[in-house]
C-alpha cells in the first residue's frame, strides 16, 4: 500500500502555500502600491511551488526539464502582460482579460517548436526583458483631485483571490503528467498571478494601477528567470530540498540587486 504521507504534503502545498502567497502579495500592494506588488507577484511564488509539486510526484529529471520550458515561458508572460496593458485601454477587464490570456496562449503555442539551450535561453529571457518596459503603452496623467465614484472593496475580496490561485494551481499541477515535462513547464508559467491579482487590481483601482503592477512584474522576472536556470541545473545533480533552497536563495539575490539597481536608476 502507497504512503500517503507524501500525497498529503504535496496537497497541503497545493491547498494553502500559494493562497497564502497571493494574501502576502495583495497586502503589500495595499501598504506600498500595485508595482511593489507587481516586482513581488513575478518572484516564483506560484510557478516554484508548482515545480516542487512536480518534481516530487513525477521526478527531479522530469521537473529539471519542465524549469527549462518556464524559463522560456517568461516571454509569454511578457506578452500577456503587454496585451493587457494595450486592451485594457479601449476595454474593462471583461474585455481586455480574455484577450491577455489568448495572446498568453498563442505565445506559448510558438514557443513550444523553439528549442534553445539553457544559456541562450535566459539571454533570450533578458534582453526581452530589458526592452519590455519600453513597450508599454505610457502612464495617464494622475487626477487632480480623489473622485468617490468608485467604491473600493478591501477585505471581501480576499477569500476569492486565495481560492482563484488555490484552483489555478491544482488544475496546472494535475494535468502535469499528461502534458509531458516541456509544456508542464510552460504552464507552471500560467499567469495564475495576473489573472487574479491584476483583474481585482483593475476593478478596485483603475487601470493604471493594473498597468503599473504589470510593470512592476518585468523587474521581479529577473529574479523569476534566475529561479527557473537553477532549478534546471541543480535538479540533475542535488537533492530536491537542497535544489530548491539553493535557487530560493539565488533568485532572492538577483530580486534584491535588480529592486538596488532600478531604485539607483530613478533616483539619478
Amino acid at each position: 500500500m502507497l504512503d500517503s504521507r507524501p500525497m498529503n504534503a504535496i496537497l497541503a502545498l497545493k491547498l494553502f502555500l500559494v493562497p497564502s502567497l497571493i494574501y502576502a502579495v495583495t497586502l503589500a500592494g495595499r501598504r506600498w502600491g500595485p508595482a511593489v506588488a507587481g516586482w513581488l507577484s513575478a518572484f516564483p511564488i506560484v510557478a516554484g511551488p508548482i515545480l516542487l509539486a512536480i518534481s516530487l510526484e513525477q521526478g527531479p529529471g522530469f521537473a529539471a526539464s519542465a524549469a527549462e520550458g518556464t524559463l522560456l515561458a517568461v516571454l509569454a508572460m511578457i506578452t500577456f502582460s503587454l496585451a493587457y496593458a494595450w486592451a485594457s485601454g479601449r476595454t474593462g477587464v471583461a474585455g481586455a482579460m480574455p484577450l491577455a490570456l489568448g495572446a498568453w496562449a498563442l505565445a506559448v503555442a510558438g514557443l513550444q517548436s523553439v528549442r534553445l539551450p539553457l544559456p541562450f535561453a535566459a539571454l533570450a529571457v533578458v534582453a526581452a526583458l530589458l526592452a519590455a518596459p519600453r513597450l508599454f503603452p505610457p502612464r495617464a496623467p494622475a487626477p487632480a483631485a480623489p473622485t468617490a465614484a468608485q467604491p473600493v472593496r478591501r477585505r471581501s475580496d480576499l477569500p476569492w483571490r486565495m481560492l482563484a490561485g488555490a484552483v489555478l494551481v491544482m488544475s496546472v499541477s494535475a494535468a502535469a503528467a499528461g502534458l509531458g515535462p516541456r509544456l508542464s513547464g510552460f504552464f507552471a508559467m500560467f499567469p495564475v498571478m495576473g489573472t487574479v491579482l491584476v483583474g481585482f487590481t483593475h476593478v478596485q483601482a483603475g487601470r493604471d494601477s493594473a498597468v503599473q503592477l504589470l510593470r512592476g512584474t518585468m523587474l521581479g522576472y529577473f529574479a523569476f528567470a534566475a529561479f527557473c536556470v537553477a532549478i534546471s541545473l541543480l535538479l540533475r545533480a542535488q537533492a530536491v530540498a537542497v535544489s530548491f533552497f539553493c535557487a530560493f536563495v539565488f533568485a532572492l539575490t538577483i530580486q534584491l540587486l535588480a529592486k538596488a539597481a532600478s531604485s539607483k536608476r530613478l533616483a539619478t
